[in-house]
């Protein structure tokens, strides 16, 4: 049964026997650290504040120099910017509505489309212009779901240490304990770099109605709210040309914040109850009925192995189905079945199926 096959390997696992090419040796093992787990992804330099790399200096371009996934981020715009743009210049006619400028008018109605502001000052009139707009809309949605948001997740996590810095002024945290620090409220960083770039751009685009568009304070505040929640009410928008050079801008960044924050708002609620489960399960007293269930080879006795593989389950870190898939592959990879892992078995698992 493929039950029984998953325990005698577990058991395998857990008490491992010796290979044929390996010395016994009676000291206890400690399960304390992991030496080949991956460590967290970051630069040295960025934590110190210069770059450790040796390596000759070379000469890279502008885009070169930008992380791939922030790249592809700037093309994907501009590529989708540019079309939109092309095909509301030609069809301008067929939207009705306050115009400044032609080309203008069409990077900008892009974006309050991509955005799903729509403020109503532009309107499609003709049968083709709404269905572009509807293709827009929906076009626009997904890059600014897929795409936008990675990039602005990536441009807050870059300035997490200069965050983690000035919030430990007086403790002059070293880089082991900023990569901790980082690690430990990572999401709870991110909640506060992006509230703090909403206010920015809540003073910001107050301002800037106020005395580019002549609002008052509480119509220019009411509009600014309006375009960051998408509602888009209409009765207030950006009429001007210097207006609308300001919106292309303004208003795909302070609505693609705004919908960051929320995630990172709802990412924090779960890695809380997480932490609840996790310090709950690490707390309560052990059982003879947990004992019994994270007692895998039923030998009477609990290994280290068995502990931390129950201790996972109970967090809700792993399940049965990712056991089972790991056993699957070690079992793959462990040709001479003795139930551990030698360079011999990665060489011939490597070489082809020689399993009898």
């Amino acid at each position: 049964m493929a039950g029984d096959d998953e325990k005698s390997l577990l058991i395998g696992l857990l008490t491992p026997t010796s290979q044929s090419d390996c010395k016994s040796h009676p000291k206890r093992r400690r399960f304390r650290r992991c030496r080949s787990a991956p460590l967290a992804e970051f630069v040295p330099g960025e934590i110190n504040g210069k770059d450790e790399a040796q390596s000759p200096p070379r000469s890279e371009s502008f885009l070169d120099s930008i992380h791939p996934s922030f790249r592809r981020v700037i093309i994907y715009l501009i590529f989708y910017l540019a079309i939109g743009t092309i095909c509301f210049y030609f069809v301008m006619d067929e939207i009705k509505g306050e115009k400044t400028d032609g080309v203008l008018d069409s990077v900008y109605f892009c974006i309050v489309t991509m955005t799903t502001v729509g403020y109503g000052d532009l309107v499609p009139s003709s049968t083709a212009t709404k269905l572009l707009a509807c293709a827009f809309v929906f076009s626009g949605m997904a890059l600014v779901g897929l795409t936008l948001s990675k990039g602005a997740d990536y441009l807050v996590e870059k300035q997490e240490i200069l965050l983690i810095k000035a919030l430990h002024m007086q403790e002059k945290l070293g880089p082991t304990e900023i990569l901790q620090e980082m690690e430990t409220n990572k999401v709870r960083y991110k909640c506060f770099m992006m509230m703090g770039l909403l206010v920015l751009l809540f003073a910001g685009g107050t301002v800037f109605l106020a005395t580019v568009e002549k609002l008052n304070l509480v119509d220019a505040f009411y509009c600014v709210c309006s375009t960051i929640t998408t509602l888009g009410y209409g009765d207030k928008s950006f009429s001007t040309k210097a207006g609308r050079v300001f919106a292309v801008f303004w208003i795909l960044t302070s609505t693609i914040c705004l919908a960051q924050f929320l995630c990172y708002i709802a990412e924090l609620n779960t890695e809380s109850r997480q932490k609840a489960v996790v310090e709950y399960v690490l707390t309560k007293k052990m059982t003879n009925v947990d004992l019994e269930a994270a007692d895998i080879d039923a030998d009477g006795n609990v290994g280290a192995a068995e502990f931390i593989i129950y201790k996972l389950k109970e967090m809700g870190k792993i399940n049965q189905e990712d056991i089972s898939l790991l056993l699957e592959e070690f079992e793959n990879l462990d040709v001479d079945q003795s139930g551990t892992l030698s360079t011999c078995d990665l060489m011939l698992a490597q070489s082809g199926p020689m399993r009898p």
